[in-house]
């Protein structure tokens, strides 16, 4: 591992079914390496292959979320995205169980591409979200383009992607572009509410239902019934089904299994 390449880049924390993913370049406002990608791609996959993890949440260290791609690599020949993964091992393959993205300060294009590549949004209210890539010259092609008009007004979202210019969390917030908006500071508390309630609930629930909301966007009204049952008819019949009823039956917290 060389000096460019510390491990300290990306934290990773594991605690009450929560993984905790933080991104740990506070004196470069968290801009995005390679070797920062290749962390947080790997903590995904840690998230989705153990059973003990429910929920992750990603975050940055310092008061702020992330500024985007680090120009100094950029300008070295190194973009932080990966093959298949996409910007910060993330944007173009999101894990399959929930990620909350808790957002301290700026979140500016790959930073705001991670948080649109997110489930759910804890911001605080300082919060500035923006693809300011057009006004360098470049294009926010890290899903940015793609995702902001499926969670914005259309002419909300071409505005975005034209002018480059801020997004305040008090507006996004009122367009529903975050879940909870709370003082600066406390993003990541909140964020961890958040996860602490849907890890609580049943992993085989959790996981179908989050694929037939994100999924369910490109189905066709023909198909969409039949789908929805490929991706649910076995939570019905799973031991955890069984396993709430009678918890809610007998008013005791469920425990659950994952099948």
């Amino acid at each position: 591992m060389t000096s460019d390449e510390p491990s300290s880049e990306v934290l990773v924390e594991a605690s009450e079914g929560i993984l905790t993913i933080t991104i740990n370049r506070p004196a470069a406002k968290n801009a995005m390496t390679l070797y920062a990608a290749t962390r947080i791609a790997a903590a995904l996959d840690e998230l989705d292959s153990r059973d003990d993890l429910r929920i992750g949440i990603l975050t940055g260290a310092g008061g702020t979320f992330c500024a985007g791609m680090d120009l100094k690599g950029f300008l070295r020949g190194e973009r932080p995205s990966l093959p298949g993964r996409g910007f910060g091992g993330l944007t173009r393959q999101p894990p399959s169980k929930p990620l909350i993205a808790a957002v301290e300060g700026y979140a500016l294009a790959g930073g705001f591409e991670l948080v649109l590549a997110c489930d759910l949004v804890v911001a605080s209210e300082s919060a500035q979200f923006g693809v300011p890539e057009v006004k360098r010259g470049l294009a926010a092609t890290a899903g940015g383009l793609m995702r902001l008009p499926r969670q914005l007004p259309s002419r909300i979202a071409l505005e975005l992607a034209l002018t480059g210019d801020m997004f305040p969390a008090t507006r996004a917030y009122q367009y529903g572009l975050i879940n909870r908006l709370v003082p600066a500071g406390q993003t990541l508390e909140e964020a961890r509410r958040l996860a602490t309630t849907i890890a609580g609930n049943g992993p085989l629930s959790v996981a179908a239902s989050k694929r037939v909301v994100v999924e369910s966007q490109d189905w066709t009204s023909e198909e969409m019934w039949d789908k929805q049952a490929e991706l649910t008819e076995h939570v019905f019949v799973s031991q955890d089904a069984r396993e709430g009823s009678a918890a809610f039956a007998e008013k005791r917290k469920p425990v659950w299994q994952g099948r």
